[in-house]
């Protein structure tokens, strides 16, 4: 859960998520809106990748990154236990 509170708390990260909302995109679709080298947004992706965050699927000589949305899943069951007022339950 640290790793994906981490890798969140980067703007630009958050910023390849949201573009990851609207599907899949390769590398160079998502480095596009971004002012920052490739190898920099390669390095996000791998932070996002490593969290849990994004999936990756190559096709030929492309990646195609999508949302895993399982984490988001657990991320948000972790979050609504914290405004509840008794112990988490087990899943």
């Amino acid at each position: 859960m640290n790793q994906v509170f981490s890798a969140l708390a980067d703007p630009t990260r958050r910023a390849i998520l949201h573009l990851l909302r609207e599907g899949e995109k390769n590398a160079g679709e998502l480095a596009a809106p971004f002012n920052i080298s490739k190898p920099s947004v390669s390095h996000h992706l791998q932070v996002l990748k490593s969290a849990g965050l994004v999936l990756d699927e190559r096709r030929g000589q492309q990646i195609y990154y999508s949302l895993n949305t399982t984490v988001f899943q657990d991320v948000m069951a972790w979050v609504m236990t914290m405004t509840d007022r008794g112990e988490p339950q087990q899943q």
